[in-house]
């Protein structure tokens, strides 16, 4: 038994890195490489609603909005729900309605939480398709142009129920915010392109997706219990049989947290959000007509199951280092082998991503510490966020899952 666990603490992340590596690949040659600008006239394109939701984003607001009213599509509106605000964004909205004929804002009294800010939009919205981004989003300017066309393709468009771009980081000064600009193009890249060879993806990027509204309604719309409102909506939607794609053309820029603090609460509501939504559909596999989705479930549950045997593994590493003077070399090496494996997947990652960013590649010296810091700190997190995701389920509550503005970074 103990050697099967040490087994698996290696050849887990070691055999998942591979296949990021080989799917991310396939997907790059067979879907990406290739493409075209849609040549589509602007009297095809179905009208978007654009809506952002806000909690306390003075800050941010009024430039997201600025970007958001000049992108390179004729037919939308931009939606502001304010979310309860303390502070001055509710003045600030009201402010640029004058100067903004694109820009309506829908008040909401009291802080019910991102979901039910979104709900509220889309009860509002004039758009068949519903593109929603975080306030502080800066959308390329021709992002709406990439994605609208995976819904009105004929023959391959009618069953597409979202489409979600590619999150980039727009701070970049601090350590911090360079490790996650690895992470986002190697990681979360990599995983969603894999994940559409294989037909199914975990989530949405939150920052920015674009739903069709009438996806939305068949699947019930955003869960306003849950503490991570896109990954619940991707699997609703996923089970109600809608296609969730993925498209590395639509741009996005976004604000990252720069202290630990920030990253680990932000993290830390991630994991408990993806462990609350794969405890709520564990009855996928009574369903033959989900099997597409087992690999995805399968995968999640075994990446908890590898945080947990890894934290009690150096627990007992630890103790056995301090008190028993073990040797540690060998278990170096092991490490060391992870690392290699999760370098050449950011060597591979930033490659691709080179194609939208020049120069991405020259942070490839930032990945190093991507497997020294943040494997730690996100096994530890899926330690803290699984007790209080199981109690959740067990106490069966559906109050709102309210919000609070995160950090946007030291720089912004």
């Amino acid at each position: 038994m103990k050697t099967v666990l040490v087994l698996f603490l290696f050849y887990y992340p070691l055999a998942m890195g591979v296949v990021w590596i080989i799917g991310s690949l396939i997907y790059f040659v067979k879907k990406e490489r290739n493409q075209d600008f849609p040549n589509y006239r602007d009297e095809e394109l179905p009208f978007v609603s654009l809506l952002i939701p806000a909690y306390n984003e003075e800050k941010t607001i009024e430039e997201t909005i600025n970007y958001a009213s000049h992108l390179n599509y004729p037919h939308y509106e931009v939606i502001v729900i304010n979310d309860g605000s303390k502070d001055r964004t509710l003045e600030i909205l009201k402010s640029l309605l004058h100067m903004n004929p694109k820009l309506r804002v829908v008040n909401v009294v009291d802080n019910k939480g991102k979901a039910n800010a979104l709900k509220q939009g889309v009860l509002a919205s004039k758009g068949e398709l519903i593109a929603t981004i975080d306030s502080d989003a800066i959308l390329d300017k021709d992002s709406l142009r990439y994605i609208i066309p995976h819904f009105i393709t004929p023959h391959n468009g009618e069953r597409v129920g979202a489409v979600t771009g590619n999150p980039r980081i727009r701070n970049r000064t601090s350590l911090l915010s360079k490790i996650q600009l690895v992470e986002y193009s190697s990681i979360i890249g990599l995983i969603k392109r894999t994940q559409r060879i294989i037909g199914k993806v975990m989530t949405v990027s939150g920052v920015f997706v674009v739903f069709r509204k009438k996806a939305l309604l068949d699947s019930g719309m955003w869960d306003t219990d849950l503490i991570t409102d896109d990954i619940g909506v991707t699997w609703k939607l996923q089970r109600r049989f809608w296609d969730v794609r993925y498209e590395p053309r639509a741009l996005c820029w976004m604000l990252v947290p720069e202290t630990i603090k920030g990253i680990c609460k932000q993290r830390l509501r991630w994991t408990q959000g993806g462990i609350e939504v794969i405890l709520r559909h564990r009855d996928i596999f009574l369903d033959w007509r989900q099997r597409r989705l087992y690999p995805i479930y399968i995968e999640q549950v075994l990446s908890i199951l590898w945080s947990v045997i890894w934290f009690i593994s150096a627990i007992i590493f630890l103790y056995r280092a301090i008190f028993l003077q073990n040797n540690l070399i060998p278990i170096m090496w092991i490490g060391n082998y992870l690392s290699i494996i999760c370098l050449l997947q950011f060597l591979v990652a930033l490659f691709i991503e080179s194609r939208y960013e020049k120069g991405i590649l020259f942070y490839l010296v930032w990945g190093i510490w991507y497997p020294i810091i943040y494997w730690h700190i996100n096994a530890l997190l899926v330690i803290m966020a699984l007790p209080k995701a199981i109690r959740i389920l067990k106490e069966n509550k559906t109050e709102y899952a309210t919000w609070e503005s995160p950090d946007r970074g030291l720089h912004l």
